[in-house]
């Protein structure tokens, strides 16, 4: 079965231990408040690229934080998210070049409008009821 849950960790600055910390909270709070506690089988994060979050560290933290717990052998997935910025002088979208001081590579312009590469949430779950 397969929800979109409300559920957001948008918006903390956190190191990827700490954010698994409380990516676990969030979902045991949700996984806690239903009636019969289903079984988690897939996580969906989206990840942007301007969030400075190493997938891979936060796989293994995950992989490391939830042994033994209610999240033992759920999946982590995790979609990465480009960065997209717009250039007012141009008009138009570029994807930044990291190390480049992110400007617009046709005209040269500072970044100033991102349009994607900073989101960070929980996208859905995938569990089974019990």
């Amino acid at each position: 079965m397969e929800r979109p849950v409300p559920l957001s960790i948008a918006n903390k600055t956190m190191h990827e231990t700490d954010m698994t910390k409380a990516l676990i909270g969030t979902i045991h709070d949700w996984w806690d408040s239903q009636p019969k506690h289903p079984t988690i089988q897939k996580i969906h994060l989206i990840v942007g690229a301007f969030t400075c979050v190493e997938p891979a560290s936060l796989q293994f933290a995950f992989e490391v934080q939830t042994q033994g717990t209610f999240l033992d052998g759920a999946q982590l997935v995790i979609k990465d998210i480009p960065l997209v910025a717009y250039c007012h002088t141009c008009r138009a979208d570029y994807r930044p070049e990291f190390g480049s001081q992110y400007a617009c590579p046709e005209c040269n312009s500072p970044m100033e409008d991102i349009r994607s590469g900073r989101e960070l949430k929980i996208d859905h779950l995938e569990y089974v009821a019990v």
